[in-house]
């Protein structure tokens, strides 16, 4: 397109002068539209549904009665509330310093007990049960028989000055509590651990006592490195075979898989304090058959899925044993410290079926599980 480019021509100039002057004045036209139109690009991925769109979380046609959850500390919490919210269709799950179901009962008053900082102990896990018992008979959660099957699996670092063990042992006398065999419970408890994930990942971990981000710690247990995802998932999932590649040095190189980030907009309300984006783990099998395992994986407080998944083996357990990791996440500016719902801040009723939340990542769930 011909540009007009009107220029202001001083008195006494001649023609010539007058063309070079309208060639300059063309000229700096040009650039100045080539820049303008440089930062037009660079300003539209910046805006709002500009950027490149997530890709849809896909349905696989997973084995809808394999599904586990695990966690730590509010996702700990968030693990127990969606066990329990939903234990008809869970088999199992692993609770990383969390305390037991609906402890805060809705008030962030009791979030200190909960955590086993008050002077006056831990939660009461009878209360805890009652409330469970309650919420069963109203049909607000699943019916509390359902757990008696469950594989529960439950940690606590003696060094843990988060969430402290006072508060992991009501976890543990919650489930005993409510049912669950003492076959399908186990109590990890002797570790010097500190508040986090533990990895065998030393590059890229905390010392084992750590209280502090990224929340992922290396610790050893009988000289050898303590792989927590593995002995969760081995726990929940009885035979499963050894993780691929190498735990200690590159353990991504012999994934096979693919790592998608997807939409988690479609799944979650407006109102539900969730990230726009999810990570999922989907193994190559899984890519292309029926049937698979699904595990999904809650990230703690001042800590993201991507911090999770990178410094754990929980892909490297998944790709041998036909499991989709699910990894989803709240917001870090909605959601307080960015933390999942486990006192109420996204509404009463937070550790129902009906909670914003737990609605959001059971739908995610129901798309894998979804035929192709």
């Amino acid at each position: 397109m011909q540009e007009t480019v009107h220029v202001i021509v001083p008195a006494g100039k001649t023609a010539s002068d007058i063309a070079r002057i309208r060639a300059r004045g063309a000229a700096m036209f040009r650039r100045l539209s080539s820049c303008l139109n440089a930062l037009a690009v660079a300003f539209s991925c910046l805006l709002p549904g500009q950027a490149k769109a997530a890709d849809r979380l896909p349905a696989l046609g997973a084995d809808s009665s394999q599904v586990s959850v695990s966690g730590l500390s509010a996702g700990a919490f968030m693990a127990v509330q969606y066990a329990v919210a939903y234990s008809k269709s869970v088999i199992g799950a692993g609770i990383i310093a969390g305390g037991p179901y609906y402890c805060a009962a809705g008030n962030p008053l009791n979030i200190g007990v909960c955590m086993g900082q008050s002077m006056w102990g831990g939660p009461n896990p009878a209360f805890m049960a009652q409330f469970a018992h309650d919420f069963g008979e109203s049909g607000a959660i699943d019916p509390l028989v359902n757990l008696q099957r469950e594989k529960i699996y439950v940690f606590s670092g003696n060094d843990d000055m988060v969430v402290r063990q006072p508060a992991v042992d009501a976890t543990v006398e919650f489930f005993r509590q409510l049912g669950v065999p003492a076959a399908n419970l186990t109590y990890v408890n002797t570790v010097a651990a500190g508040h986090a994930f533990i990895s065998p990942l030393q590059s890229t971990t905390n010392a084992c006592s750590a209280n502090a981000s990224p929340y992922v710690s290396h610790c050893k247990v009988g000289n050898e490195p303590y792989d927590q995802a593995g002995a969760l998932l081995a726990f929940i999932y009885e035979g499963i075979r050894p993780p691929a590649g190498s735990l200690t040095g590159s353990p991504t190189d012999s994934l096979t898989g693919s790592l998608i980030t997807f939409d988690q907009t479609e799944f979650a309300g407006t109102f539900a304090a969730m990230s726009s984006e999810g990570i999922a783990y989907v193994p190559q099998y899984c890519s292309q058959n029926p049937g698979c395992r699904i595990h999904v994986v809650f990230h703690g407080c001042l800590q993201s899925a991507e911090q999770v998944r990178k410094n754990t083996t929980y892909d490297n357990w998944a790709d041998q044993n036909r499991i989709v990791v699910v990894y989803p996440q709240v917001s870090g500016s909605s959601a307080p410290s960015g933390c999942w719902d486990w006192y109420g801040y996204t509404g009463a009723d937070y550790a129902w079926k009906t909670g914003q939340q737990l609605q959001a990542v059971r739908a995610m769930v129901n798309r894998l599980t979804s035929r192709r």
